[in-house]
């Protein structure tokens, strides 16, 4: 499991304080690019070395409680099951030393070839470092 902090800013609110629910989803991306990071991988080097990319695919989210402006944010990222062509990971994002649950979500990732957008095996070299 990958954990990252983030702080929730005045520009991730709407008028009320409380957290849009679309930026939701970019906190969870930067999670799983963490989580990839983490494993060694940088997204701009797969695409340019090894001609890959990983799009969302499906995504089911639940929301649980808000999150409110200057919240210190936790986000958990966990690969679920590995496919021959797909990753889904769940994710948590929870407030930073608590343990309830604020938004919770399944993400399915593909992985594509970067220059035709179509589906291709995840490489060898990143399924080694998940299973390792």
């Amino acid at each position: 499991m990958n954990e990252i902090s983030i702080r929730v800013y005045y520009e991730d609110t709407d008028s009320g304080g409380v957290v849009y629910y679309a930026n939701y989803l970019k906190f969870i991306e930067r999670g799983r690019s963490e989580y990839l990071r983490d494993l060694g991988f940088e997204q701009d080097v797969l695409i340019a070395k090894y001609n890959t990319i990983f799009a969302v695919r499906r995504l089911n989210a639940q929301y649980h409680l808000p999150v409110k402006f200057n919240d210190l944010l936790t986000v958990q990222t966990l690969i679920k099951k590995v496919g021959r062509a797909s990753l889904i990971f769940t994710q948590k994002i929870m407030h930073s030393g608590q343990n309830q649950v604020l938004f919770k979500a399944q993400v399915t990732v593909a992985c594509l070839h970067a220059d035709s957008f179509k589906p291709c095996g995840i490489p060898l070299m990143i399924k080694e470092k998940i299973d390792g």
